[in-house]
């Protein structure tokens, strides 16, 4: 999947949400699998099923493999179902320096168990897609059905590429869309083209050493030493053929916009910077992994406010009134970092919720990383993305990794919210993760760095430790929908792997997810060990129904051993399930929360406990129970309370199944200019009354609150009415609405 920087002005820069998303094709992996490794990983597969969420029509095949210096081996694997790709299927076998199976990452929250004949035809799918196309389109590609297990579980869908134009006319598109091949619906979709928004000097860079290729007595802008990256001159056009950069004395550039070789040698440095980086500190062979180049092309379009990576090659534009080519080096690191991504991990993190969150936060970690190996006088490193190409007009960075809600609408702490956001502004969680585990929290030299609630301050471990960390969770860790809890646990694994457990490398890992509120257990034990996490904290119910979410476990010391999964007490009516009940240290199960049809209105913590034999975790999941139906009714009538009398509202309950509760709740919205002259009751069916108000809050505005009252002995079907008397002279107001839920 190819992934977006800027967009076209500054709306389509940083927002904008997109969809569960899903790719066609995975490039080609950049390590071959050695036999020996393969060999164990396989066995592995056989031999722990619960571990990846095995169905008996699944098959798999190795998408790339690779043994560290400690000789612990990683395979990657994609998965088809009963001859389907499944998009979200993808996992980890991952094991020790003998072969011996070690731990699993899988997205799935189940096994997968779905027919595989669609409803809809391919043609309807094909006519869906066209319409969700925005622009111009100038070809439709054959709908493929898959399975869409982007949301850990299966879907049947179709998947048919949109080619064209966006509505700029400059910006080329090839939009992915997806659609339930049973119902039609469109489900989703993701644009292929994602956009960013000798000696040579840059318009950013300065005077900064390239690498050229002389043939003849002409030099070029083609890299011989990274794999032959080139870089083009697209004369504001947005198509016909790339003109090379060509010079006879190899000094190219001379900072200044008019010279148009100066943005060709930011363009050129980026790609050769961010391939050094990559192979140098982390050992990986390039964006591809297999030593190629990456070709850019600078000078794109007229006028045109984007820079977009498209699997393949990085496009420039040059900017509003073409002044300000987007050729900045974070801007470069951050695109190219999206190829890193999505030749890891096959097909990349799914671009929604919060594993799009994770694959924005990625580019702006390397991004930013890319900047500080530079080491460049006039753009040092900081932790500011794209502050030198100044899309806003305003002088401003688009996103701020010590403070990310500086921007106005990225995530600084992680919240049951941020999976509903855009990637750009869900991604501020592992920014800020990131930020406090190589700088720490608090004033730094690159900006103020605040905790989360009562989060204890976080001391820092250095970059290079951090970025090292990062990598190898997303290199050995991380599958296409690793979620924010799954990354807490993944990082932990990493850090334990190149630190050792439970040192301080692995306590400021620790520290800095419990900083930007991504907690987890901070215990650390010897011998055999295992962190655990759920994918939510809290889940809402109705009565009678179900709903499901993952409990995660990460092998992070020792031997994997057998964990099994108990829920403690719950509230009156619901249960939790777990199936598989035991998996391996490093699978997942998944949990099922169950509310009865009588089931009462009610909200408790469930105590959820993960068992080994050599140490045992529990995390704490907050169970709401809705009121069933029938047992919540709202009056919206205006009803006028005049000087010094008396009215009421009523509501009927008939269809209620349950009893009232102790925690049953009223909420009262009243307009009036005196509270203090009001006494509000609510009176039962049997006519008892409950006093909510009683002439409190003087002269103050305006009753809005909602009261919790014990109604565990009334019976439920009847009139239940709002009386609210007005006790004084002069002020008078009207009610406005109330909603009784028992």
């Amino acid at each position: 999947m190819k992934n977006a920087f800027a967009l076209a002005g500054v709306i389509a820069l940083v927002g904008g949400g997109l969809a569960a998303t899903a790719t066609t094709a995975s490039a080609a992996p950049p390590v071959s699998p050695g036999s020996s490794l393969v060999a164990a990983a396989d066995r592995a597969l056989a031999q722990h099923p619960s571990a990846i969420k095995a169905s008996s029509d699944d098959a798999y095949r190795v998408y790339s493999s690779k043994t560290d210096t400690a000789g612990r081996g990683t395979v990657r694997y994609t998965r088809t179902y009963d001859g389907l790709r499944v998009y979200g299927g993808d996992l980890i076998v991952r094991t020790d320096a003998t072969g011996r199976f070690t731990g699993s990452s899988v997205g799935l929250a189940e096994p997968l168990s779905l027919g595989t004949v669609p409803k809809v035809t391919a043609a309807k799918a094909r006519k869906a897609a066209t319409a969700a196309f925005t622009g111009k389109v100038t070809g439709v590609g054959a709908p493929e059905l898959f399975v869409d297990a982007s949301r850990g579980i299966g879907v049947l869908s179709w998947e048919t590429v949109v080619s064209g134009w966006q509505p700029d006319g400059q910006t080329p598109s090839r939009l992915h869309v997806l659609s339930d091949a049973k119902t039609g619906k469109v489900t989703g979709s993701f644009d292929e083209i994602e956009r960013v928004a000798g000696t040579g000097t840059g318009l950013y860079t300065g005077e900064v050493a390239i690498d050229t290729t002389l043939s003849g007595s002409t030099y070029s802008l083609t890299d011989p030493v990274r794999g032959g990256g080139t870089t083009c001159d697209m004369n504001n056009r947005t198509s016909g053929t790339c003109a090379a950069f060509t010079d006879a004395d190899n000094i190219w550039g001379t900072g200044v916009n008019t010279d148009r070789a100066s943005a060709a040698v930011d363009a050129h440095f980026g790609a050769a910077t961010t391939f050094d980086y990559f192979k140098n500190v982390h050992g990986r062979n390039g964006v591809f992994g297999n030593g190629t180049g990456v070709p850019s092309r600078v000078h794109y379009g007229s006028a045109y406010v984007n820079a977009f990576w498209d699997g393949a090659q990085m496009t420039y534009g040059d900017g509003t009134g073409n002044a300000k080519p987007l050729v900045a080096l974070d801007v470069a690191g951050h695109e190219m970092s999206h190829g890193v991504t999505e030749n890891v991990v096959p097909g990349g993190l799914t671009y929604s919720g919060e594993s799009g969150g994770l694959n924005e936060a990625t580019s702006d970690i390397f991004g930013s990383m890319v900047e500080f190996h530079a080491n460049t006088p006039v753009d040092p490193g900081d932790y500011d993305i794209g502050e030198k190409i100044d899309i806003r007009g305003n002088g401003a960075p688009l996103r701020y990794m010590y403070n990310p809600t500086l921007d106005g609408s990225s995530h600084g702490c992680w919240s049951t919210t941020t999976k509903n956001v855009d990637v750009h502004y869900s991604s501020g969680v592992a920014n800020h993760f990131f930020f406090d585990l190589a700088e720490g929290s608090g004033v730094t030299p690159y900006g103020t760095s605040p905790l989360c609630g009562s989060a204890s301050p976080v001391a820092g471990i250095g970059r290079d430790k951090a970025s090292a960390i990062w990598f190898r969770a997303l290199d050995s860790y991380f599958v296409s929908n690793t979620n924010y809890t799954a990354a807490r646990g993944y990082t932990l694994s990493a850090a334990a792997d190149l630190y050792g457990f439970c040192g301080t490398e692995y306590k400021a890992v620790q520290a800095s997810w419990t900083a930007v509120n991504v907690a987890g257990d901070d215990v650390c034990s010897t011998g055999n060990d295992f962190a655990f996490t759920l994918s939510a904290p809290t889940t809402t119910i109705d009565p009678g129904t179900s709903v499901t979410l993952t409990a995660n476990t990460v092998l992070v010391n020792g031997e994997a051993e057998e964990v099994t999964f108990t829920a403690g007490t719950a509230p009156a009516g619901v249960t939790v399930s777990f199936e598989p009940a035991t998996v391996t240290a490093g699978g997942s199960t998944t949990v099922t929360v169950t509310a009865a049809v009588g089931a009462g209105r009610s909200s408790a913590p469930v105590t959820i406990t993960a068992t080994a034999a050599s140490i045992t975790r529990s995390a704490a999941l907050t169970v709401t129970v809705n009121s069933s139906p029938g047992c919540t009714a709202t009056n919206d009538a205006d009803v006028t309370i005049p000087d010094n009398s008396t009215v009421q509202s009523t509501i009927e309950l008939t269809g209620c199944l349950t009893a009232p509760s102790a925690t049953s709740t009223v909420e009262v919205h009243i307009v009036h200019t005196y509270i203090g002259d009001l006494v509000v009751s609510l009176i039962a069916p049997d006519g008892t009354a409950y006093v909510l108000h009683n002439r409190a809050g003087g002269s103050t505005d305006n009753i809005n609150q909602t009261y919790t009252v014990n109604l565990s002995g009334e019976t439920t079907p009847g009139t239940w009415t709002l009386r609210v008397q007005d006790a004084a002279t002069i002020d008078t107001g009207r009610i406005d609405t109330w909603t009784l839920s028992l």
